[in-house]
């Protein structure tokens, strides 16, 4: 069963979707609590709400579990890089594909043609832009997964998409893409995106978090 949050993006356009596990909340809020009592804490849990994952439901799952927001470690607490590293990532963020198309040996895409195609290959139209937190500095750096395989970004970010090279690959239109989440499940890590754009992870689940589509899921 899934529960859809306030939203700063619209959901019936092409906004990707940050999917907030409850599963995953719960189970780092006993970790983040244990790394507090053992050493001081890494921010506030609760601001910039909630660090993109939504203050009211991070203190309703908190309050529910009798944890205190102010005794909680937030990277632990959240599952991102720095914090407790048995800690499962909350949120991952969620695109789909808009449709493909073949795409010619010295081609170009996006704005500016600052990719072109060393060789014949297939693109596609994923949805998720720099309106969403998917910086524009991940162009041509960073990976997402369609049906189970890693392809690069290339060309810049748009405001609300971005262009993937897929090589042989045809994924049907609606077909989802992970840009980030759990790499245990096979999805690209926060940690590939602080490293492509010199951002915190804080920083970028923060706005992507903010801004995309929230739904939380068990």
């Amino acid at each position: 069963m899934t529960s859809t949050l306030p939203v700063r993006a619209d959901a019936g356009g092409v906004a990707p979707v940050a999917r907030l596990s409850e599963r995953n909340l719960r189970a780092n809020a006993l970790l983040a609590a244990a790394r507090t009592a053992d050493g001081p804490r890494d921010g506030d849990a609760l601001a910039v709400d909630a660090w993109g994952h939504g203050a009211e439901w991070v203190a309703s799952v908190l309050s529910a579990l009798d944890i205190d927001p102010g005794d909680v470690d937030a990277a632990s607490l959240y599952g991102l890089p720095g914090g407790d590293p048995r800690a499962k990532p909350v949120l991952s963020l969620h695109g789909r594909v808009l449709g493909t198309k073949p795409l010619l040996a010295g081609e170009g895409v996006s704005y500016g043609y600052i990719h072109r195609a060393p060789s014949d290959t297939t693109v596609a139209l994923v949805t998720g832009g720099y309106a969403q937190g998917v910086v524009r500095s991940l162009g041509n750096v960073a990976d997402v997964v369609i049906a189970g395989h890693r392809y690069r970004i290339v060309g810049r970010v748009a405001m609300d998409v971005c262009v993937v090279d897929v090589t042989d690959a045809r994924p049907e239109w609606g077909t989802g893409a992970v840009f980030f989440g759990d790499p245990g499940a096979g999805h690209p890590s926060l940690s590939e995106w602080t490293d492509a754009t010199g951002w915190s992870a804080g920083e970028i689940v923060a706005a992507v978090g903010t801004r995309a589509v929230r739904t939380v899921v068990a």
